[in-house]
């Protein structure tokens, strides 16, 4: 049984639902996990709070694990972390596990403070870590669409109602994109199958172009909308990667197989 905090979230809630026989949802105000075998998904989702609120990522990213790890000093503990592709920043590309992290972001910072806390922590007391960084996530029903957050889904939302929508650098970005159901069958293939004390890169390991996914949806959707290019924001320019994608070899190898493909992914955002 895995105790599951953030059980509510996108991620966090379609796990919930699709191993709902082994999971034990935390929570929202509870810090002490109920097994011995922890999902632990709390967390921002996005650079632009230092806009709003500058403390929020550290408390949310930082200072709940913290609450969390207190409760956590046993050697038998299995914390497994989600992450996120952001912690890398601009490094060469397919990102392995080994590539140098250069996250820029308020979010993307913390969540990198938040590994390398939990390595020192579990380091410290003897407990088993696994750290999983996930790709962008798609699919499935995330309410919480925007241009901060699945800004892939919010824009073919935009086209369904035929509005324009406009992409940065012409939509030539790129990005390593998964169904959020192909996402939790990774996580638990990690948990179940994955070494201890270890990072694995949660994706498909392909790169696709946000502009060439942008293009699919309009046809399968027949959108009136237009499509424009227009330069990216000098914020998102500190903020985040011009082009991610993965080397899923890690994943591979403990026998993952992406089931549901990007265009099959995109026709189901067209059609829901």
């Amino acid at each position: 049984m895995y105790s599951v905090f953030g059980a509510t979230g996108y991620v966090g809630s379609t796990f919930c639902k699709m191993y709902k026989n082994n999971v034990v949802k935390q929570g929202r105000e509870n810090r002490v996990p109920r097994t011995k075998d922890i999902l632990y998904l709390i967390s921002t989702t996005d650079n632009y709070n230092v806009h709003e609120n500058i403390t929020l990522d550290v408390e949310t990213n930082l200072k709940v694990l913290c609450e969390v790890l207190e409760h956590c000093k046993n050697e038998d503990i299995v914390f497994n972390f989600v992450s996120s592709w952001f912690v890398y920043g601009k490094t060469q590309l397919p990102a392995t596990e080994e590539s140098p992290c250069n996250p820029t972001g308020f979010y993307s910072i913390t969540k990198k403070a938040a590994e390398d806390l939990i390595i020192s922590f579990c380091n410290t007391f003897g407990c088993k870590y696994r750290i999983l960084r996930l790709c962008n996530v798609i699919g499935g029903s995330d309410g919480g669409t925007s241009t901060k957050k699945n800004a892939i889904t919010y824009m073919i939302n935009k086209l369904k109602g035929d509005e324009d929508i406009y992409l940065y650098d012409n939509g030539t970005p790129i990005r390593d994109i998964m169904h959020v159901n192909d996402v939790c069958h990774a996580i638990r293939l990690v948990m179940e199958k994955g070494n201890n004390n270890e990072i694995y890169n949660i994706g498909s390991g392909q790169p696709t172009q946000i502009g060439v996914i942008m293009k699919l949806a309009k046809e399968f959707l027949n959108s009136k909308g237009n499509i424009y290019g227009k330069e990216s924001a000098d914020f998102h320019k500190v903020v985040q990667a011009k082009d991610f994608w993965y080397d899923t070899t890690k994943l591979k190898n403990l026998g993952f197989r992406q089931i549901i493909p990007p265009e099959a992914i995109i026709k189901e955002l067209c059609t829901n």
